[in-house]
Formats: C-alpha cells, sequence, structure tokens
C-alpha cells in the first residue's frame, strides 16, 4: 500500500464509516444528558462523551481524515438522541445501557482490544447510572405500574366472565365500575399499609444513635462494640479491627462521638422503599385508570360480543404499553417484556370469560 493509497477495503471502510457516525451520534447523547444533570453524574457522562470522542478519532483516523459521505446513526442511536434532547431521563439511560451491550467491537479486526474493553465498561458505568434513576422511581413507579396492571387485568376478567353470562349490558357496565372503585381502594390502602410496614421495619433494625455516647467510656481492651459489628454481619477479626478503630479515635479525641461514629450500620434506601402515601395515591389512579379501559366500550354504548372484542383489544395494547415500558427501565428487551405481560393478562382473562359462558349456558 502507498502513501496515496485508501486504508481498508471499500467494505471496511464503509464500517468504519458507520462507526464513525455511531460514535458521534452517541457522544452527542451523553453531551445532552450531561447538559440536564449537575454535579458527579454530570462529570461522569462528560466522561463518556469524551471517551466516545476517542474511539472517533480511531476510526477516522484508519479513514486518512475523510468523513465525507458519513451515513447516518443507525436507527436507535439517532432515536437515543432525540429522547435525550427532549427528556433526558432514566428511559434514555435505560436504552444507553442495551445500546452499549450491543458493540460490535469484540469482533471487529479493525477495533482495538481497549475500544472492545472502554464499550463493555461503558454499559457498567451507564447501568450504575440508571440505577440511581431506578432507585428514585422504585417505590411510586412499582405501586404505578402494578397498580395500573392489576386494573387492566382483573376489570377486563370481570367484565368479560359476566359479558359471557349474556346478562344486559347495565349489568356488565355497573359491575365493571364497582370493580374499579373496589379495587383502587383496595390498592391503594394495601399500598399504604405495606409500604408503611416495610419503612417501620427497616427503622426497627437501624442502629440506635443514642447509643453512640457510650463509646467514650468503652474499655478499648474488653471492646464490646467488636459484639456489635459481629451481631450485625461482619467477620470477628474484620469486627474487632474495626471496633478497636472506632473506639480508640473516639477516646484520643476525647470527645462525644460525631454522627459518622457509627456502632452498626443497617444500609436502606428510602428512595427505593418509597412513602406509604405517595405508593397510596400512586396506586389508586393507575388502578383506576388501567380499569377504566376494559369498561370503555360499555360506557360508550356497545353491548354484547362487538364490546367483548373492544374491550380486550384496547387492554392488550395497553399491556403491551406497560410491558414494553417495564422492559425500557429494567434494561431487559422492552418486545419480550411486552409479550409476557400480554399473555399473562389474556390468560387471567380468557378463564373468566370461559367461566363466564359455562355458567350462562347453565342459568340459560
Amino acid at each position: 500500500m502507498t502513501a496515496h493509497e485508501p486504508q481498508g477495503t471499500p467494505a471496511d471502510r464503509a464500517r468504519w464509516k458507520r462507526y464513525l457516525a455511531d460514535e458521534r451520534a452517541e457522544a452527542a447523547v451523553y453531551r445532552e444528558l450531561a447538559a440536564r444533570r449537575d454535579g458527579e453524574e454530570r462529570e461522569i457522562l462528560l466522561a463518556l462523551a469524551a471517551a466516545e470522542g476517542r474511539h472517533e478519532a480511531h476510526w477516522l483516523a484508519l479513514l486518512d481524515g475523510d468523513d465525507g459521505g458519513i451515513p447516518r446513526a443507525d436507527l436507535r442511536t439517532r432515536l437515543l438522541a432525540g429522547l435525550a434532547r427532549r427528556f433526558g431521563s432514566i428511559f434514555v439511560l435505560a436504552l444507553a445501557q442495551r445500546a452499549e451491550a450491543r458493540s460490535p467491537y469484540s469482533t471487529d479486526p479493525h477495533a482495538t482490544a481497549a475500544m472492545a474493553a472502554d464499550e463493555r465498561i461503558h454499559g457498567e458505568v451507564v447501568r450504575g447510572l440508571a440505577a440511581r434513576g431506578r432507585r428514585r422511581l422504585a417505590g411510586t413507579f412499582r405501586a404505578a405500574v402494578f397498580g395500573a396492571n392489576d386494573g387492566l387485568v382483573s376489570n377486563l376478567a370481570l367484565v368479560l366472565g359476566i359479558g359471557a353470562t349474556g346478562v344486559p349490558a347495565p349489568v356488565v357496565l355497573f359491575t365493571g365500575i364497582a370493580g374499579l372503585l373496589a379495587g383502587a381502594l383496595s390498592m391503594g390502602a394495601g399500598e399504604y399499609v405495606s409500604v408503611r410496614s416495610q419503612r417501620e421495619l427497616l427503622e426497627a433494625s437501624a442502629p440506635d444513635p443514642g447509643a453512640r455516647e457510650a463509646l467514650v467510656d468503652l474499655d478499648i481492651d474488653a471492646n464490646e462494640l467488636a459484639l456489635v459489628y459481629r451481631a450485625r454481619g461482619m467477620a470477628e477479626q474484620d469486627a474487632v479491627e474495626q471496633a478497636a478503630l472506632v473506639v480508640a479515635r473516639v477516646q484520643a479525641a476525647g470527645r462525644t462521638p460525631a454522627p459518622t461514629d457509627a456502632i452498626g450500620v443497617v444500609e436502606h434506601d428510602d428512595e427505593a422503599v418509597g412513602t406509604g402515601m405517595s405508593a397510596a395515591v400512586s396506586s389508586f389512579l393507575f388502578f383506576a385508570s388501567g380499569a377504566l379501559i376494559p369498561v370503555l366500550p360499555w360506557i360508550l354504548g356497545m353491548s354484547g360480543t362487538a364490546a367483548i372484542v373492544t374491550a380486550t383489544v384496547l387492554v392488550s395494547l395497553a399491556l403491551l404499553l406497560t410491558g414494553a415500558t417495564v422492559g425500557l427501565l429494567s434494561g431487559a428487551s422492552p418486545l419480550k417484556r411486552a409479550l409476557r405481560q400480554l399473555a399473562i393478562g389474556l390468560g387471567a382473562a380468557a378463564v373468566t370469560y370461559l367461566l363466564g359462558l359455562a355458567f350462562g349456558t347453565t342459568l340459560g
């Protein structure tokens, strides 16, 4: 190859240009996300954008600086960039996590081992950032998703089962409304009690802050503090060393222990647990919104088979949407989660529909 001959075959150069376009688009995604954040998260996202810039420089060097005819980035990356500009949300990070996991660099002979390793690590970095957002959403989001799905499935099963018996349309309508109200109130009350109970159990396991005051008078040789650390799961030798360090530091300073001189730590994430009231309200509202969908055909005056089919189609679309949303947030395949949600929901509704047909035949 002479100095004037381009590197690589035409196919190689076309592939390098696709990689170059994708790297530029991914760097733009991280910069857009960074613009909506501050502090440590902003620094991390800008560092990811800089790393994508190094990869861009690699492909540009192979192309001898020729960035003419660069194609558009792939559809997923363009979608990410658009979402990042408009929302900058946890959904974008979840999608970015999946995008990093699909990197072809580990099998491409023209990508360096460092670049392939970078992409693997980028996936873990984005996973960590997405996990922060998931923890902030977890309590309320869990209640919202469970509420919406319970409303969709339970009320669809209810109206299909009643409708299959052949009763008049007003009976199906009022049954569906009653199911909506009863279920929403039950879900809201249940979530409130569940979350409050969970928080109270966690608080009961937390160390007593007042016990720190005893650290000043503890005997370093006997050091009862080691028993506290062992009781909370620390290995014996580690507990002895940690307890001796804490007691020695407190006694040498001759002071009342600071909050950092804890006698034991039980970690729990308040954001992940959520609050009882927020969980209850989310559960109530989302159950009610989900339970309303199966009743819509009867509210609009439909009846018989047409109403049943319409309700089933509407609920199916809603189940696909909620399943895909959960898949996105969890970093899993949205399609698989959507189809799983659909199969479970329609399966439950089918059972009550068949029971309704059986009872309708018997009563008839």
